[in-house]
């Protein structure tokens, strides 16, 4: 058997068929050079990050949107239309748009994990708890939420079957050994970098995909709630998949190659430069961010009488940055001509922009903080 797996054979006749049973974590690996440099980088890129993340004064608004664009890439890698202004838009009704609700659902999952981690550590049962918040009412919400699957399933392109699909996952026996291995490995402490355990953690998940739906969304946070259980990572501040949609047919192919020819190694320097890269691209945005929040807190005081109700209606925006003024100012407890005031004295500071023309539903958004976010979305 190779150190990945194997594939076994399933029924007979012609209902045979062969499902991949995947071998314990963690597999013998050759580290070479160039992987321990990638290792390297990886880990200073994600330090940097980290360390930036513990001084930022209001780093917990940068994390706010931070998990809203992770859920926005991972949903986007599935296939789901959607857009950052369509995610933020306070008058899109959520459950209206099945594109936007899987998103919102993501993000729900995300902030339930996090939460939960408190009080549960990485396991089974966590994995299964933020499942069903996932798939909680939409488009597979038929698909057992919160339950690992008891049929076979198989990986294809539409109306494939288990005589075509690209991939068969492990048969519903095989699988639940699978997981129960893997909770172990994750709760084990295992020699390995904390980054290349992430990298063969989250490959395991997707091989062995244990859900009917939704592996992919789960196995990319697993990533973010593993690095911060073993302390690698304070904050969420970390959106893999921002490079993961980019190179969306890499991301699958080696995932692949590592069952197919037992090719670990060039998954985890591929995992290593997608850290890196999403790394960086985080240090980058949050320094933006920061900057551009400062520059905008000059502006207000500047304002004069009106700089609290406008700072009020500001912190706002750091978290929602497209806003409604009735729904600000009743999630603001103040009145709608206070806050319209305020959304006045910001457009003139050139903080915000009105995007509708609507008198009676006057939508504004933070442009500039948009269009930091709106990078490769």
């Amino acid at each position: 058997m190779q150190r990945s797996g194997e594939y076994i054979s399933n029924l007979t006749g012609e209902a045979m068929y062969k499902s991949f049973r995947p071998a314990p974590l963690p597999p013998v690996l050759n580290m070479d050079d160039e992987m321990v440099s990638q290792l390297t980088s990886a880990t200073k890129a994600l330090a940097t990050l980290d360390t930036l993340s513990s001084y930022i004064p209001n780093m917990n608004l940068f994390v706010s949107m931070y998990v809203r664009k992770e859920a926005l890439l991972s949903s986007q890698i599935e296939g789901t239309q959607a857009t950052l202004e369509d995610v933020l838009d306070p008058l899109i009704e959520k459950n209206a748009n099945q594109n936007v609700a899987d998103v919102v659902n993501y993000i729900k999952a995300a902030e339930f994990a996090l939460e939960r981690m408190n009080t549960l550590p990485l396991c089974n049962r966590l994995i299964k708890e933020t499942h069903a918040v996932l798939m909680s009412g939409v488009r597979g919400q038929e698909k057992n939420p919160g339950e690992f699957r008891t049929s076979q399933n198989w990986i294809g392109a539409a109306g494939s079957s288990l005589k075509n699909a690209r991939y068969i996952p492990p048969n519903p026996e095989d699988m639940t050994d699978a997981m129960s291995d893997l909770e172990k490995y994750i709760n084990s402490d295992d020699s390995l970098d904390v980054l290349i355990q992430a990298a063969l953690l989250h490959y395991q998940f997707e091989t062995i995909h244990p859900f009917l739906d939704g592996n992919g969304r789960v196995g990319r946070l697993l990533i973010t709630l593993f690095l911060m259980e073993k302390g690698a990572l304070n904050s969420p501040a970390l959106y893999i998949s921002y490079y993961l949609k980019k190179n969306r047919i890499e991301y699958y192919d080696r995932m692949s190659e590592v069952r197919n020819k037992d090719n670990y190694e060039q998954w985890i320097k591929f995992f290593l430069n997608a850290v890196k890269d999403s790394a960086d691209e985080s240090v980058d945005t949050i320094k933006k961010l920061s900057d551009l929040h400062d520059a905008n807190i000059d502006k207000i005081n500047g304002i004069g009488r009106a700089a609290k109700n406008a700072r009020a209606v500001f912190d706002y925006l750091e978290q929602n940055p497209i806003i409604d003024i009735g729904k600000t100012a009743e999630e603001l407890n103040l009145a709608f001509s206070t806050v319209s005031l305020a959304v006045n004295r910001l457009v003139d500071a050139g903080i915000l922009i009105k995007t509708n023309n609507a008198s009676r539903n006057r939508v504004f958004a933070y442009e500039d903080y948009l269009a930091i976010l709106r990078k490769d979305t």
